[in-house]
């Protein structure tokens, strides 16, 4: 496919993050020509999720940082006089000090393989000729697409499906079968994916069964990891909380409906638009407890970075999502972040977009007298023109970043036993947010993730934890791991009765990402005017800013275009008179003698069918 790619497009996309694939959908859906590219071998970046042997794989790789030497030598015969290049990246080093441990035992997964791979199959070579057979403890290749690992279910199965998030090749047949996967028991009767699981009530009332590591690994399809958690769910009953009194209460219900509408009331927040929003609060006659809980727990935000603009307008958004689905103002994607960017590049492929994974870029072609970027040239030599480039941040060579000033995210993702939430609450999804010991340290959100929610195991855990990095990962994350959690081996004894108390972590990873959010266009070197850059995730709950980003970025390009508008309500579709008296004719013609159109004419009229709807 990629040396048949045609040689001009409207516009080109270089990585698949959730920024990316946004302005890929939106571009697509309002008629441009779209390819879409990355270098890696699975969707989303570093938005993405992995099975647990996915993630074993992406540990190794960031932790040996190969860099991929598949290229053409003869890419630079393609430059005219009047061109001149930036080299984009071959390595991805925005993720750094990666450290994982098992907690368990090793040695006993040492034969185990996943449950539901494909059985390993004889390779064969082009000319079809039997080469020898795979390794059977070498890892199948990663899928090159999400959107055909979709197609090949079957329509029933695939509904319940289609959002699942590993990138190994042989996930297809495991996820189009639907074997034994786990329900979601808020919500079964609308997944229509089987019989509920026991409610978390009756599980917490039990002892939490022994989880080996060999259990993980054989299990390992049932996880989906996300490199940067974000929207999650959790209940937001804030005025049941016993950790406030009655005067709290209304004290605090008074603050908070200042917030609805502080717009309209700029006298009482003018004064302090240069200071912290903690330093605001102070001012707002509410107790320690109050500006506590407002921080941490309702605007969820930094103690010292947050601007009081910033921070009422996050409480605002907090309210304002209250009640919107259900008791929560948060939404969590089942199985899990990954599937948010995968799903805007479905929705590129579906309105045309052409995808290519594996498929790295050596350079962009600048034209010297315009400034402007004419083309990019691939792995193969390919030259391929556009009239726009969108290119994720980590793709941009050290020489135009060189002025550029990047903050990091310490994370941290554990697999325990069982949940850190001490209640008989039937929540899904529970978030924490541990506030810094010393002033001017950052808080750390705490995510935590039961099985129904289609990210780990049965019987397992998934916790994530984040916060802007001051140091390596572990060191900013692990002494609030220690605080939640049992980290003791198998081997060792536990004695406290503290520590019998504390979920058990099985298995964890530390890593450091670069967050390139919130750059400064002017901040990178010699940038042509119609290349426009992604940032990778930021430290923030939400995805506020790489949805911003994208439509900004759209509506720069194409300012008359609707971005992302809604598809056509089939019954408000506008079919042509003509066309359809043709048809109907048509169907009266029998199989031999009824002319088969060509696969472009078929084309055409389905998109121009869909193009015409009422307004």
């Amino acid at each position: 496919m990629a040396d048949n790619l045609p040689a001009e497009f409207d516009v080109v996309v270089v990585g698949t993050g959730l920024p990316e694939s946004i302005i890929a959908a939106a571009c697509a859906r309002s008629g441009q020509r779209v390819l879409h590219v990355d270098s890696r071998n699975y969707y989303g970046g570093n938005w993405a999720s992995f099975s647990f042997s996915g993630l074993l794989s992406w540990i190794k790789e960031n932790q040996e940082k190969s860099e991929n030497s598949d290229e053409c030598e003869d890419w630079k015969k393609l430059i005219l006089e009047n061109e001149e290049v930036i080299s984009l990246n071959k390595k991805d080093k925005t993720i750094e000090h990666v450290e994982a441990f098992c907690f368990g035992d090793q040695d006993s997964a040492k034969d185990v393989e996943e449950a539901g791979a494909l059985p390993k199959l004889p390779v064969f070579g082009a000319s079809g000729a039997e080469g020898v057979a795979q390794d059977p403890n070498k890892e199948c290749p990663p899928l090159d697409s999400a959107v055909a690992r979709a197609e090949s279910c079957e329509p029933e199965k695939a509904a319940s499906v289609d959002t699942a998030s590993t990138v190994e090749e042989n996930d297809t047949e495991v996820n189009c079968e639907n074997e034994g996967s786990p329900s979601v028991s808020s919500s079964e009767s609308a997944l229509d994916l089987g019989k509920a699981e026991a409610a978390p009530s009756e599980v917490s009332a039990q002892e939490p069964k022994k989880i080996m590591y060999s259990q993980i690994v054989r299990e390992g399809r049932r996880f989906n990891i996300d490199l940067v958690s974000k929207v999650p769910c959790s209940r937001a009953d804030v005025f049941n909380s016993r950790q406030l009194t009655m005067v709290e209460k209304r004290m605090l219900m008074k603050f908070l409906t200042f917030c609805l509408d502080y717009e309209q009331h700029p006298d009482e927040f003018q004064d302090y638009k240069n200071s912290t929003f903690a330093q605001f609060l102070r001012t707002r006659k509410l107790t320690p407890s109050l500006q506590h809980f407002i921080l941490h727990s309702i605007a969820m935000v930094s103690e010292t970075d947050c601007s009081t603009v910033e921070g009422l307008q996050a409480t605002r958004k907090f309210l304002q999502c209250l009640g919107r689905y259900g008791n929560t103002p948060f939404l969590f994607p089942l199985y899990g972040q990954g599937e948010i960017p995968q799903c805007f590049c479905r929705m590129c492929a579906v309105f045309g977009g052409i995808y290519c994974l594996r498929h790295s870029v050596q350079c962009l072609v600048v034209d010297k007298e315009s400034g402007r970027c004419k083309a990019i040239i691939d792995h193969f030599g390919q030259r391929i023109s556009a009239n726009y480039f969108i290119v994720e941040d980590s793709y941009l060579s050290e020489s135009v970043c060189r002025n550029v000033c990047y903050r990091q995210i310490s994370r941290a993702v554990l697999i325990t036993d069982q949940s850190v939430l001490k209640t008989d609450s039937e929540q899904q999804v529970s978030i924490l947010t541990v506030p810094p010991v010393d002033l001017g340290q950052p808080a750390v959100c705490v995510i935590e993730l039961c099985s129904s929610t289609m990210t780990c195991m049965k019987d397992t855990y998934l916790v994530h934890l984040t916060c802007p990095s001051t140091k390596t990962a572990r060191e900013d994350l692990e002494p609030v791991v220690q605080k939640l959690f049992h980290l003791n081996t198998e081997a060792e004894k536990e004695t406290e009765n503290e520590e019998l108390e504390k979920p058990r972590v099985l298995w964890a990873v530390y890593f450091n990402m670069r967050d390139s959010s919130g750059i400064d266009r002017n901040s990178y070197s010699n940038l042509p005017s119609n290349v426009y850059v992604c940032s990778g995730p930021d430290s923030a709950l939400g995805n506020d800013c790489a949805v911003k980003q994208a439509e900004t970025i759209f509506q720069e390009m194409f300012p008359t275009e609707e971005f992302c508008p809604p598809p056509p309500n089939p019954e408000d579709i506008i079919y042509d008179e003509d066309e359809l008296a043709s048809e109907e004719s048509g169907l009266s013609n029998s199989p031999e003698t009824k002319p088969e159109p060509s696969s472009e004419e078929s084309s055409s009229r389905e998109i121009n069918r869909y193009a015409m709807f009422k307004s």
